[in-house]
């Protein structure tokens, strides 16, 4: 099946920081993709150009074979959340969907039709956004998005403000999308939801693609036959089992071994080095993630934060 979105060596510099550094991936219909990176790693700017919002430094992105720009009446094929909170908070929500539907010239019928899908009642869709929560933006970005049966969602972190039961919602109400062949980009920190909802996942650190592919593919042979592991001279340990002829990696205050438990007490045993924790290493996607992104944490403000 042809792809429907396509993110070619994609960069966008602010001076000499690269808040994405030549970034490509592809989105099938008929999937969720997740696309996954702690915050300040690249996945709201990618986003924003992908949709026109800022301009690329180098490389191109095309949705349906198109540039974003490019597409008439670009809300009837492109469905867009990137942030709840930038609607008018003096409107309300009924006006707001009712603003997009005579935009995208489509029935006012289809209004209420959104408001009915992401459970906003009567009294709430007549509110001014400034008194809505974060969870009744939310919804209300995901309404608009829709709100011109596109054949593309592309959302940034929205799971965000949702209670267990509305990130529940959302996870039907998507997989039900691409069921019936839309195309779904989905970003997120919430790593567990999205191992729960994405058929295949782009996971992304300093502006840089660490890691992509299905569920299956990522976590193939990851957590069978690996080991965690850790000593009062890890150090020493990390080079013992490196001259062992082991794959070695941190993983927190220990070590991730591609052995079993067995062969790393055994090298311990030998060079006489006092282990304090050994087991099999966990799998699942939290830890890959962890694991991928251990050197690609950013815990200052970045450009990418400044540019939203």
């Amino acid at each position: 099946m042809a792809d429907m979105i396509r993110v070619d060596s994609l960069t966008k510099q602010y001076g000499d920081f690269a808040a994405v550094k030549d970034v490509s991936f592809t989105c099938r219909p008929g999937r969720v993709t997740g696309f996954l990176g702690p915050n300040g790693a690249g996945k709201t700017t990618t986003m924003r150009v992908m949709v026109g919002l800022t301009p690329a430094t180098a490389g191109e992105v095309t949705i349906g074979g198109h540039h974003y720009r490019d597409i008439p009446n670009p809300g009837r094929h492109v469905g867009v959340l990137l942030d709840a909170s930038a609607q008018h908070a003096g409107r309300t929500g009924r006006e707001i969907l009712t603003l997009g539907a005579k935009l995208m010239g489509l029935p006012l019928s289809r209004v209420d039709e959104m408001l009915a899908l992401v459970s906003l009642s009567d009294l709430e869709a007549t509110r001014r956004l400034r008194d809505y929560s974060l969870g009744m933006r939310q919804r209300l970005g995901i309404a608009h998005a829709l709100l011109g049966d596109p054949s593309v969602l592309i959302l940034d972190e929205p799971a965000n403000g949702l209670d267990p039961a509305g990130i529940r919602w959302m996870r039907g109400l998507l997989k039900d999308y691409a069921d019936r062949g839309g195309t779904v980009l989905l970003s997120s920190h919430l790593l567990n939801e999205v191992e729960l909802i994405a058929d295949e996942m782009i996971l992304i650190g300093r502006g840089q693609i660490v890691a992509s592919g299905t569920k299956q593919e990522l976590l193939a042979g990851r957590a069978g036959g690996a080991t965690h592991v850790t000593a009062l001279d890890l150090a020493s340990l990390s080079s013992a089992l490196e001259a062992g002829g082991f794959a070695v990696s941190a993983a927190g205050e220990g070590l991730r071994v591609e052995t079993d438990p067995v062969q790393v007490g055994r090298v311990a045993a030998d060079k006489q080095l006092v282990l304090t924790d050994l087991r099999p290493a966990e799998g699942g996607l939290e830890n890959l993630f962890l694991e991928l992104t251990a050197d690609t944490q950013r815990e200052s403000i970045t450009a990418e934060e400044v540019a939203v």
